[in-house]
């Protein structure tokens, strides 16, 4: 299918001297809109920063800089505008000496375009599944990871507390890696675009990683025959394999939601961030059914002889193929060349710069946002790594016949018992990704108008007064989730656990779906928050426009066509801009907030673990008995969960001063 798109190069900063002429490719008379100057944050009108009609507004913009020597024509209209606008840029070529006015230089102007934004699909729906695609393969993988590896590692004879100690390369690779990708992919100017690249690269490199992951034991059994030395190398191995499935996948996943920020306008943001938290809650459920299943009983050996192996490779398979359809299906702008931002100078740490700058100057409602996160991910990292073992192990220790217990393949035995309890649970994030973005209001609920099915209109119509807000919802999926968890110790039955760990469902589909929707709302509307010299930023300095308003070319019923941004100028009197140029990196400064509290999560579960549990696992470990923990104590992996359940609370009043900024 054809991608239609602009063959010439367009700046953010340029706008044409004269009256629309003839488009060169096709002879059609194209008008160009000008968007409205007044349009303040908020959608309401002001006065003009220049006195001067809209009409009159395309005559006085700078020209390109290739022109920029040439005279212009100037009337006793325009000459007080144009005298300006000759004044700003002979005081761009000085560094800015007060951090207002560093602050009200607009991004856009800094940056030259070629193309527009496109997506393949017939309607928005098929749109968004295809924008969002690529989410199936993240967390399917990242589904196997939280199900088997900790199982994983414990048969291999980790300690817990060791094994908590593994998975700090979550967090660490979550920040370093995001920030990092995010601020090197807003200056990407690869003519396949910004997010895509890092996409493929990232989902490569998984998919390697996840097949060495998977077979660690045969590879080092290829160099290695002493079987002392090969566990311990096996150890090592597969270790370095869940760090680079770390770092890579993280990658993938900054870019992914990056290109849903870029490449929808203002109003869709919530629907992006919806039809992600489906495809997420999808890829999860995915994951949880085929780890509860016998892969080995219904497929046999020919993809792998166990249980894990044979799901590394379906997540091998699954992440290249997801990934490939969203870059497919995706047409990014091309970004052509930018101009040095005077708060970021060039040099080798121009990046980290950039992210540490970002980061101190973080706008009121993000800063709340991320902190809403970070006490957030202290509850939900044990909840993540140690569901499924927790609930495997109460199993175990509690509703296990005695013949039970000796089985030949306890780590698969544990693994389909805990993903189990994950297959309710995602059925239930499932359910909740569909129905809740029906029966919550949206962020910007004046620029979305959902459209539930029809079957269910007239009861939906009835609660439009009284359905909560998003952030409501989220202060609500936070208490849930502490609720469940307070009760996490108290658990003496495999029924129990797997209630509460379904319990904590819709909890999660709100945390996946709020932060984002919050988080691209906030990023458009400092694109969007002041148009020229008028009107007021919060946060202590003036944000403009990180790229102009954006038009959505929605294609006739029952036409393939593909979806269009066109980045141009556009009569509205709505901030419905599409996204700024740094999605990238505020993406990654929320990554940021997600990860520093998972680095708390692990130095507090290596405390309970070494305290309450010390020795190895008698459910998983090959061990002699001497070397087993005691487990006539409170479930280690439960106590943690009680505590995250503490920081939940904590979240819910860090959420809930959001709505007075």
């Amino acid at each position: 299918m054809e991608q239609t798109s602009n063959s010439s190069t367009t700046s953010s900063h340029a706008s044409s001297r004269h009256p629309p002429s003839l488009d060169d490719s096709g002879g059609k008379s194209t008008p160009i809109r000008t968007p409205s100057r007044s349009s303040s944050s908020n959608g309401e009108e002001g006065d003009s920063a220049s006195g001067v009609e809209l009409d009159d507004v395309s005559k006085l913009r700078k020209p390109p800089l290739a022109h920029r020597e040439e005279p212009r024509e100037t009337t006793p209209d325009t000459r007080d505008i144009a005298d300006r606008s000759d004044e700003d840029s002979d005081a761009e070529e000085h560094d800015a000496e007060d951090d207002a006015l560093v602050l009200d230089q607009d991004p856009a102007e800094m940056s030259s375009w070629s193309g527009q934004p496109s997506i393949r699909g017939s309607s928005e729906a098929i749109r968004m599944i295809l924008l969002t695609f690529n989410t199936l393969g993240i967390t399917f993988t990242w589904g196997i990871e939280m199900t088997y590896c900790t199982p994983y590692l414990l048969n291999l004879g980790l300690t817990k507390s060791n094994t908590s100690l593994v998975w700090v390369a979550g967090p660490l690779s979550g920040l370093i890696v995001q920030p990092i990708v995010g601020a090197i992919a807003d200056e990407s100017k690869s003519k396949w675009g910004r997010r895509r690249p890092f996409i493929v690269m990232g989902s490569v490199i998984v998919a390697a990683a996840l097949l060495t992951l998977g077979f660690t034991k045969e590879i080092v059994g290829l160099f290695i025959t002493d079987k002392e030395t090969a566990r311990v190398f096996t150890i090592i191995l597969a270790v370095l394999a869940i760090y680079v499935v770390d770092f890579a996948i993280n990658a993938v996943m900054s870019c992914a939601r990056s290109l849903i920020v870029d490449t929808l306008p203002i109003e869709k943001q919530q629907t992006g961030a919806a039809w992600s938290s489906r495809m997420s809650a999808i890829g999860h459920m995915m994951g949880y059914i085929a780890g509860a299943v016998d892969l080995v009983g219904i497929l046999g050996t020919w993809l792998g002889d166990s249980q894990f192996q044979i799901l590394t490779v379906l997540a091998t398979l699954l992440m290249l193929s997801s990934s490939a359809v969203t870059c497919w299906a995706v047409t990014e702008r091309v970004l052509v060349s930018t101009r040095q931002d005077p708060r970021h100078p060039a040099g080798r740490f121009k990046v980290f710069r950039q992210i540490w700058s970002t980061l101190l100057h973080l706008p009121p409602r993000i800063q709340a946002i991320c902190w809403a996160q970070f006490w957030s991910w202290i509850g939900w990292f044990p909840f993540l790594f140690y569901s499924t073992t927790w609930v495997g192990e109460t199993y175990f220790r509690y509703d296990a016949p005695a013949d039970g217990k000796a089985s030949d393949d306890s780590l698969g035995d544990i693994g389909r018992i805990g993903s189990m309890a994950l297959v309710i649970y995602s059925t239930i994030t499932f359910i909740g990704a569909w129905l809740l973005p029906l029966i919550v209001k949206s962020p910007d609920d004046n620029n979305f108008t959902a459209r539930p099915p029809r079957a269910i209109a007239p009861f939906l119509e009835k609660f439009t007064k009284h359905k909560p807000d998003l952030m409501t919802a989220w202060i609500c999926g936070h208490l849930m989730f502490a609720a469940a968890m307070f009760l996490a110790p108290f658990a003496r039955s495999f029924r129990f656990a797997t209630f509460l760990v379904a319990f904590c469902g819709f909890s999660w589909t709100i945390a996946m779906w709020a932060p984002s929707a919050f988080l691209g709302v906030e990023v458009n509307k400092l694109s969007g928050a002041r148009e020229g010299g008028g009107g007021g930023g919060g946060g202590g300095g003036a944000y403009r426009r990180l790229s102009t308003d954006s038009n959505i070319e929605l294609p006739t019923l029952g036409q393939d066509q593909p979806l269009h941004l066109e980045h141009g100028p556009e009569d509205t009197s709505q901030p419905s801009s599409s996204t700024g140029e740094l999605s990238g990196i505020y993406f990654g400064i929320l990554n940021i907030y997600t990860t520093l509290p998972q680095f708390i999560g692990t130095f507090i579960s290596t405390i309970v673990f070494s305290i309450l549990e010390p020795g190895k696992s008698p459910e998983l470990s090959d061990a002699p008995q001497e070397e087993h923990h005691n487990t006539d104590g409170p479930n280690a992996i439960a106590v943690c969960l009680f505590i995250g359940a503490m920081s939940s609370v904590v979240a819910a009043f860090a959420t809930r001063k959001l709505k007075h900024l």
